[in-house]
């Protein structure tokens, strides 16, 4: 006996309330449109020449800025086919931190080709397969266009050429100032074992007022604090650091003291005098003269520290007093007990200075190579520092890229050109149908180049067949978009020093492609029906009994 199957199909099987999207024109059309969409968002921000977006998030926070990962972030995509891309550019984010727009314009740029191949007839599985191929041989081709090597990692000039594009395409027009701090900071704290280098050790502190320009690069650590105590400067500091507050220990239970004469008041509190003086005198006689602490100061410790001539810090996040131990070779002690000399820090110089109206605290190390250094940024409003802040650590990324992988490309739209260029020929020589999408992989290439074309202003289509025309020619790969040349013009992208890092390119497409085929992949979307009732913002009284 055959069974019953109800007429309204896969619906009925679902709660009520569901959706159910399937097929071509439904599902697949449907997702491609949306990633499309969020890629348009971004293609105006991409490269030196682009716009800058304000983004208010959930908070109120305003962002003025044309980094897309943080455009992206504070966005908050729900689209489950858009968040795939999303998800893309953090991979980027993490493994190079840069390169998150090109990962986001190249995926739209992708789906926008497969929708033209998918409507001419061919499969979502061809168009997959085509991708796949084409990655595989872009991947094969990458090391022969690589234009520039690095030679010394020590060399602050060498690498701040190096990491000039980087900043360039957040900060066109301070670029040079910038990459020169960024260089210097990170190669005075480059460990002997290069592999260890860590961004963490580099720290950006903003401060208010003045120009971009009178920002500066300090071996050492700042802190937008004020001391506690009256010692204001010391030189050759001993350091010890609490995370604990430096105070008296109280009593753990309620005591209560009955006290029957005048002597006895007199000598209940001088007690606990004692007690400090003594705990600050062995810190003295250490030859401590820093202290550093992570919680409150007592009235009374402080008095006895002043007596001693010690300087007394305080800070509040426990990360910095973490990087803090770091820089001076110290070890927090989470009691108030005195030091034994490996927990000992040491710095040169900490004294208190101001920048514009803040006040500072600078921890100098000058004679030995300090494990942090600080890039103080300065700007008009706390808006522009923050874009800055950005920029610098965009070159902060790129600078540990180079630490894993020292090889160049050549940037200005040279790389993806070539490429494009040489796919095309690939292409012809693919019997299937795989070769549309080999050839529309290439046009995906080629669009960033047209993105980076019509941001500065110009004809896109110009500007390619003028590249395609200049790398017909033999040895004439690194020829990139020159935008600042009059009209569509182009220069030798590697002799300007416009270069990109070989691993942003390599984990850029890689990622692109990924996550372009995961969303061509998807044939159905099921959408359950969201959990819970209503939510309470429907009811603007929803806290009132009723």
């Amino acid at each position: 006996m055959a069974m019953h199957v109800p007429s309204a199909g896969f619906a009925s099987m679902l709660k009520e309330g569901a959706k159910h999207y399937h097929g071509l024109e439904e599902a697949v059309f449907r997702n491609i449109t949306a990633c499309r969409d969020l890629a348009q968002i971004t293609r105006t921000s991409y490269g030196p020449n682009g716009m800058d977006k304000m983004v208010v998030n959930h908070l109120e926070k305003l962002f003025v800025t044309n980094d897309a990962a943080t455009i992206l972030k504070e966005l908050e995509v729900q689209h489950p086919a858009a968040k795939m891309i999303v998800m893309a550019t953090e991979m980027q984010e993490q493994e190079v931190g840069d390169g998150t727009n090109f990962v986001l314009v190249f995926s739209g740029a992708l789906l926008e080709q497969a929708e033209g191949l998918l409507r001419m007839g061919l499969s979502p599985s061809d168009v997959i397969e085509g991708y796949e191929m084409a990655a595989k041989k872009v991947l094969e081709i990458l090391p022969s266009l690589v234009c520039y090597t690095l030679k010394d990692l020590q060399d602050v000039k060498e690498v701040s050429r190096a990491i000039h594009t980087a900043i360039a395409s957040k900060q066109y027009g301070n670029a040079d100032f910038l990459s020169d701090l960024v260089a210097e900071a990170c190669v005075s704290i480059l460990p002997k074992s290069h592999n260890n280098f860590s961004v963490d050790n580099v720290r950006v502190s903003k401060i208010l007022g003045s120009g971009v320009l009178s920002s500066e690069a300090m071996h050492g650590m700042v802190f937008k604090r004020e001391v506690e105590g009256d010692v204001t400067k010391v030189k050759d500091a001993k350091i010890v650091v609490y995370t604990c507050e430096f105070d008296a220990m109280g009593t753990e239970t309620k005591g209560t003291v009955l006290i029957k004469s005048a002597s006895e008041l007199m000598n209940f509190s001088k007690g606990e005098e004692d007690q400090i003086e003594q705990q600050v005198k062995q810190l003295s006689e250490l030859g401590i003269n820093v202290v550093v602490t992570g919680g409150k100061v007592g009235e009374m410790s402080l008095h006895f520290l002043n007596k001693y001539n010690i300087m007394a810090v305080r800070l509040l996040s426990k990360f910095d007093v973490r990087r803090l131990c770091n820089t001076v070779q110290a070890t927090s002690l989470p009691k108030m007990v005195p030091p034994s000399q490996d927990e000992i820090g040491h710095c040169d110089i900490v004294e208190i200075g101001e920048i514009g109206d803040t006040n500072i605290i600078v921890f100098k190390q000058e004679k030995e190579e300090s494990a942090v250094s600080t890039i103080i940024v300065r700007g008009s409003t706390d808006n522009i520092m923050d874009d800055i802040e950005r920029a610098v650590d965009d070159g902060i990324n790129t600078f540990r890229t180079i630490v894993k992988d020292k090889r160049f490309v050549p940037g200005a739209g040279a790389t993806e050109i070539e490429l494009a260029r040489q796919l095309s020929s690939y292409a012809q020589t693919c019997p299937g149908l795989e070769q549309y999408a080999i050839k529309a992989f290439g046009e995906g290439l080629e669009s960033l180049v047209r993105a980076l074309a019509e941001n500065a202003g110009y004809k896109g289509t110009e500007v390619i067949s003028k590249l395609y025309a200049a790398h017909q020619e033999d040895g004439s790969q690194n020829i990139g978009f020159d935008n600042e040349g009059e009209g569509a013009s182009v220069k030798d992208a590697a002799a300007a020093w416009i270069i990109d890092c070989y691993l942003l390119k390599v984990w850029a497409i890689k990622l692109a492609t990924n996550a372009v085929n995961t969303v061509l992949r998807v044939d159905q979307i099921i959408m359950a029906k969201p959990a819970g009732g209503p939510k309470p913002r429907d009811n603007p009284n929803w806290d009132e009994d009723r």
